[in-house]
């Protein structure tokens, strides 16, 4: 799975989260080792992103982690408010 992809993947599920998925926003900024990824949502979806006690937030971190593993590069997900 490639970089493209992995924004994609990100999209999906966060549109799939919220109540407006127009509003969802990803942009990747590539680091050296690491690819950064920016969610924005709309404010009122903001916790169902981040879920109760960071867990939903958590499980899409592990997602991302898990599936950029074999690109030896680093994804790490940044939720801006």
């Amino acid at each position: 799975m490639d970089e493209p992809k992995l924004e994609e993947l990100l999209s999906f599920v966060a549109r799939n989260l919220v109540d407006e998925p127009d509003e969802v926003e990803v942009h990747v900024v590539e680091g050296d080792r690491a690819t950064i990824y920016e969610l924005s949502v709309a404010e009122d979806d903001l916790g169902k992103v981040i879920g109760k006690d960071g867990r939903t937030a958590r499980a899409i971190r592990s997602l991302l982690a898990a599936t950029s593993a074999r690109l030896r590069k680093r994804a790490v997900l940044e939720i801006l408010e």
